[in-house]
């Protein structure tokens, strides 16, 4: 059915990505929780408009992504599967829809901050104006190809905070830094899942594969969790005296990466992040759920109400 092919291109199940624009509000309260201060919610609203924006932002890009490598899907063991790829949605009607998409974000984004100012829209424009730069070109320069994912969740974090943090609270730059390196390191896990999944077939459908190997891809990402794991335990300890309680938050983030390396380097898991938190793998989703509950416990005190 067509709608239903509309809706599977839009790719919905990626949306969870757009998470991070959430993170700066949630982080700022949290570390907010020790000082007994009252949270003022009244920037969520624009925190939603902005994840909104991103969401829409997103499926844009998915279907020029899928426009234009739409004969390389056709030859991949999954991707054949896309609506457009199998042909149960031409091209000219995803080229339709992804203008809906771009413009329904630039709307959305123009509503994430109040005024004057359009801090968040220029954000949106830039991550696609990125992206399609990275599905013309960037993808295929290896290591540029994983940076530019990364700087995609730098870009959600950095809307999440103008759109949702006072104006005086700049975001913490040990945040920045985690966020940072957990993207690069979950950019280069979906590198390494994608050389288990295709074997010497993997340059038939992208060349660029070519230039990575296992042992290259095991080492690096060992280094980029460790990299996550420190700049995220600063994170928690750097805050004012009485504000530290999410280092208590540490164990879960290092379970976390642990478990996501068993995936990628010994069950050939990873390739997409978003299908392991949504329930690929129980023991990691477990985990964050915990990591979840530890978040609201440490900060119920600011709840509204």
């Amino acid at each position: 059915m067509l709608p239903l092919a509309i809706l599977r291109s839009m790719r919905p199940h990626q949306w969870v990505k757009n998470v991070f624009v959430f993170a700066a509000f949630v982080f700022y309260w949290a570390e907010k929780a020790g000082a007994g201060e009252v949270a003022d919610w009244s920037n969520l609203k624009n925190v939603l408009f902005a994840f909104a924006a991103f969401c829409l932002g997103a499926s844009a890009i998915y279907l020029i992504n899928d426009i234009m490598d739409v004969e390389s899907d056709r030859a991949h063991p999954t991707k054949c599967k896309r609506p457009i790829a199998a042909g149960e949605m031409s091209v000219p009607m995803a080229l339709v829809l992804s203008v809906v998409c771009v413009v329904g974000a630039l709307t959305l984004a123009l509503r994430a901050v109040p005024g004057s100012e359009h801090t968040v829209a220029w954000i949106v424009l830039a991550y696609m104006i990125m992206n399609l730069l990275y599905s013309l070109k960037l993808k295929h320069i290896v290591i540029i190809d994983s940076f530019v994912i990364a700087a995609g969740f730098i870009m959600r974090l950095t809307a999440g905070g103008a759109a949702g943090l006072p104006a005086d609270e700049p975001l913490s730059p040990w945040i920045i830094l985690c966020t940072f390196f957990l993207a690069l390191f979950l950019a280069f896990c979906k590198r390494r899942a994608e050389i288990d999944l295709l074997g010497d077939g993997r340059g038939g459908h992208r060349k660029i594969l070519l230039d990575y190997t296992q042992g290259f891809l095991d080492q690096i990402t060992v280094v980029l969790a460790a990299c996550t794991v420190i700049t995220y335990a600063m994170w928690t300890v750097k805050a004012e005296e009485g504000q530290d309680q999410m280092v208590y938050t540490v164990p879960f983030v290092v379970f976390g990466l642990f478990r996501y390396l068993l995936l990628v380097q010994t069950q050939k898991g990873g390739g997409s992040p978003t299908r392991v938190l949504l329930g690929g793998d129980p023991t990691f989703v477990a985990n964050c759920l915990a990591y979840v509950l530890a978040v609201f416990v440490i900060a119920k005190d600011l709840l509204p109400g």
